[in-house]
């Protein structure tokens, strides 16, 4: 695909609740050239960024169970992680520019891996320099 970075250099946090969603999500990344890190809730991904300084991307899902849906999550990143690009999708949710943090980007399911891929790309080629 013609990745202008280290493959595995940065990585990307996909947060989705539904296993097969998650799981399909995570592979589209890894063939894209990142790490990849996966949680099905807000509460896992706020221990995996903790953990994990190599995280550059968040990709959620808005609907989820726990403590805080995919936005809430996406604006506490934003807050604590601020380097952290941020992707948010959904099925059911409309998705407004302000509804989303600062230069977050939003994808309606069922949305093109190539638009995926490409976003993916032009944030590594922002942060690879």
């Amino acid at each position: 695909m013609g990745q202008s970075f280290h493959p595995g250099s940065l990585a990307v946090l996909v947060v989705e609740d539904d296993a097969l969603l998650r799981a399909e999500a995570v592979d589209l990344c890894i063939e894209a050239g990142f790490t990849t890190y996966e949680a099905r809730n807000a509460d896992q991904a706020i221990r995996l960024l903790e953990r994990h300084t190599d995280i550059c991307v968040l990709f959620t899902d808005i609907e989820m169970e726990g403590t805080m849906d995919g936005l809430k999550l996406a604006h506490a990143v934003r807050e604590r992680w601020p380097p952290v690009s941020i992707m948010v999708t959904s099925v059911r949710r409309k998705v407004t520019k302000e509804d989303l943090p600062e230069s977050g980007m939003f994808f309606a399911k069922p949305y093109s891996p190539d638009d995926i891929v490409k976003a993916l790309n032009g944030i590594a080629a922002q942060v690879m320099g």
